[in-house]
């Protein structure tokens, strides 16, 4: 039987082939990480600052667009690609990156890659043009994705199941709170010193983050290396994208991420033009709401555990198109509210999706984390580069429609989910 008809995890070594079980199956996943634990909260204090380190840095441009556009002298359309080459990079690298992973180690590709992402974010400030500036993003993010597979493969190895949710959880609330500060930071010190100087203090934040990582994540306890081999690599992959759940869950995550990397990269825009007119500084604030984000993505768990996987993904649906409505309003209370809402859809649908495809993984855990993020991240990239066009096209309503159109995407697939589940149920009662 296959390992995800057993429940077995399959780790495939290059000198011997052999099918090891799962430490869920010989008892020794009591020595997993459990909340209260030793070394949980240095674990989950090393993954916040990952993810604080990936977003700041992955994200450092999206607020100061508008000045990128005056620096430079180009369109939003030709800023947004400072944000898509990042995502962009991440999204096509991210399936290699994991397989160094399943061969070097977790830690080892994740403190590389912040390494590497830091080295990079110290040489943006310096871009003379804007095709310079999209190429060092473009390797900024393609180093970037060695974290976010690596991380939930660490975390679905070292922390025990049922503590799962939770701990990837805190992992994306990480992320929010980096991309919150990131935009913040970059928005006022822009309005003080420029765009350039903004990136640069954001890129020894970075540093900060990765050498308090590499401090303080413990060493991986349950890994056990794999293979480097193409056929092994494309087999694990063939069997995660042959799976329905698996497969749904990918396309969740990119429709979210259409609606968040849209609204996100355009809002900057919309405050800064007619009717608000907002400064720089006052833009960079609003990204406070990922506040929001942290919260709803932390307590995901919960939420899931109350209303199941599909119950949380339909009401972060509702709650994202409900954001996407009220944003369309002239008033700035609506707008800041309506961000609010996108903002706490997001972070909770994505927390639900993405740990369920850490939990229905039961094999090649790296590349099936690796596939979701690439797909997250090419939602984003879809929706930094859809999101302007529909911009300079129709406004702000066009990004607005352009979410709403993933989210009815979102709603649609889980339903459909919904009704294969019914379908699997009854079969064993046919029979």
């Amino acid at each position: 039987m296959s390992p995800a008809s057993t429940g077995a995890s399959a780790t495939v070594d290059a000198a011997s082939p052999v099918v090891t079980a799962s430490s869920s199956d010989t008892g020794v996943s009591d020595s997993r990480l459990t909340p209260g634990g030793p070394g949980y909260r240095r674990m989950s204090l090393a993954l916040f600052l990952a993810g604080v380190a990936t977003f700041a840095l992955l994200y450092s441009t999206q607020a100061l667009l508008p000045l990128i556009s005056d620096d430079f002298g180009v369109a939003a359309s030709e800023a947004s690609w400072t944000v898509a080459a990042a995502t962009g990079g991440l999204a096509l690298f991210v399936l290699p990156m994991s397989a160094l992973s399943e061969r070097f180690g977790r830690r080892t590709v994740m403190t590389a890659s912040l390494v590497v992402a830091v080295a990079v974010g110290l040489l943006v400030p310096f871009a003379p043009s804007i095709g310079a500036l999209v190429a060092l993003r473009a390797v900024q993010g393609a180093a970037l994705a060695g974290l976010p597979a690596s991380a939930q493969a660490y975390l679905a190895e070292e922390v025990r199941p049922r503590a799962l949710v939770t701990a990837i959880g805190l992992f994306v609330a990480g992320n929010s709170v980096g991309g919150m500060s990131g935009r913040v930071i970059t928005g006022w010190v822009a309005q003080m010193w420029g765009w350039r100087v903004s990136v640069g203090v954001i890129g020894l934040i970075a540093v900060g983050c990765a050498v308090a990582f590499r401090l303080l994540l413990p060493a991986p306890r349950h890994f056990t290396a794999g293979s480097l081999r193409p056929r092994v690599l494309l087999g694990t992959v063939r069997a995660h994208l042959s799976d329905p759940l698996l497969r749904r869950l990918y396309v969740i995550g990119a429709l979210f991420m259409t609606v968040f990397g849209g609204v996100y990269t355009v809002i900057g825009y919309r405050l800064t033009g007619a009717p608000f007119g907002l400064p720089q500084g006052i833009v960079g604030s609003i990204f406070l709401v990922y506040l929001v984000g942290t919260v709803s993505a932390s307590t995901a768990g919960r939420l899931v555990g109350r209303l199941g996987r599909r119950g949380a993904l339909y009401l972060a649906g509702g709650t994202t198109a409900a954001g996407l409505l009220l944003s369309l309003a002239a008033s700035l209370p609506l707008v800041l509210l309506g961000l609010v809402l996108i903002t706490a859809g997001f972070f909770a649908g994505h927390a639900a999706a993405s740990s369920a495809v850490s939990k229905t993984a039961t094999h090649g855990r790296a590349q099936a984390s690796a596939l979701y993020q690439s797909a997250y991240y090419i939602g984003s990239s879809v929706g930094s580069t859809v999101g302007a066009l529909a911009f300079h096209a129709g406004g702000w309503p066009g990004t607005v429609g352009v979410g709403l159109l993933a989210v009815l995407g979102v709603v649609a697939i889980t339903v459909l989910g919904s009704r294969a589940a019914r379908v699997a149920a009854r079969e064993p009662l046919a029979a």
